[in-house]
């Protein structure tokens, strides 16, 4: 029996900057990249320092490996339609962060993207995705290709491996039982749980390290905060998609039969209007009881009090 283990994004806020848990983002890292990665130290920079808005929407973490190479890994739980910008300029911000003044622009190291989201991100079927950057000609359609000098002072073999590359998991796509030591991992950030005959780098760490009763008192309590905040974002949400459909649709019926009606029907359609929300809040508050929300997790999300949400939960069990 697996047990239930604390968050990767919240992990990686609290526990992943410490050497001694290093081996739970080589574990990541390195079935990914499909090379073995050795963590040397987690750097701070500009793009992944926190204010207000990261405390439970995103969560940057910056790596060196052994050999010298910059790896910045997001979790982004929030939808941004300007996503892949952010993620060029948090590449680019390192780019000039870790060059000195006086140096070649030869001495930029190879930097690794990875972002994990759990949100739609553009359009596409697939969980994990790689970018294979290459110029090609528009005429011509041939790949511009290094010079020999190039292949020799930089070790490439084609211009892309001097670009970065950037890599999506998209967390809530994955829908299937983990055929390989990636899908061990997906299954994980998606689910926050380690089966038994999972073998993946790392998550045997995980196992060990991420359980939630290894947590001190104080992280048990920001921790709680943080799933708490998680479910009100997500019934706030769920409630506010629903009201927007069902008001659009009945304001669309409204419009246009206000006119030459007496004021009588005019304020009987306002108060149905009214009786009918409280009955789609209701509905969406069994819909919330149905997917375990705590009572007063479903009253900030649909406005009925605890009194009238408790009554809802006995009546279901009946």
């Amino acid at each position: 029996m697996s047990k239930k283990l604390i968050r990767f994004d919240w992990a990686m806020k609290k526990l992943l900057h410490h050497k001694a848990n290093f081996d739970i983002l080589e574990g990541l890292l390195s079935e990914l990249l499909l090379f073995d990665v050795m963590i040397v130290d987690v750097l701070e920079s500009e793009s992944n320092k926190q204010d207000e808005y990261d405390k439970y929407n995103r969560v940057d973490i910056l790596v060196k490996s052994q050999t010298g190479e910059l790896m910045l890994i997001e979790v982004q739980n929030d939808s941004e339609v300007d996503y892949f910008q952010r993620m060029l300029y948090g590449v680019s911000k390192l780019v000039t962060e870790y060059i000195k003044e006086g140096e070649t622009y030869g001495t930029i190291k190879k930097i690794y993207s990875i972002n994990i989201v759990y949100f739609g991100l553009g359009q596409g079927k697939d969980y994990v995705y790689e970018y294979r950057g290459n110029f090609v000609g528009l005429h011509e359609n041939d790949i511009l290709l290094p010079t020999f000098s190039q292949k020799q002072e930089y070790k490439v073999e084609k211009i892309s491996d001097i670009f970065p590359k950037y890599y999506l998991l998209k967390v809530n796509n994955f829908n299937k039982i983990a055929e390989n030591t990636l899908d061990e991992w997906i299954h994980f950030l998606k689910n926050s749980e380690v089966k038994d005959h999972f073998r993946a780098k790392g998550l045997d760490k995980a196992k060990k390290k991420l359980r939630y009763e290894k947590l001190t008192d104080e992280d048990k309590k920001m921790y709680n905060r943080f799933q708490e905040n998680r479910r009100i974002e997500i019934a706030v949400e769920y409630t506010a998609r629903i009201e927007a459909k069902l008001e659009g649709k009945l304001e669309g019926k409204i419009e246009g039969k206000i006119e030459g009606k007496i004021e009588g029907k005019i304020e009987g359609k306002i108060e149905g209007k009214i009786e009918g929300k409280i009955e789609r809040n209701i509905e969406v508050a069994k819909n919330l009881i149905a997917l375990g929300l705590a009572n007063d997790t479903i009253a900030q999300g649909t406005g009925l009090i605890l009194e009238q949400i408790e009554k809802l939960r006995n009546e279901i069990k009946q």
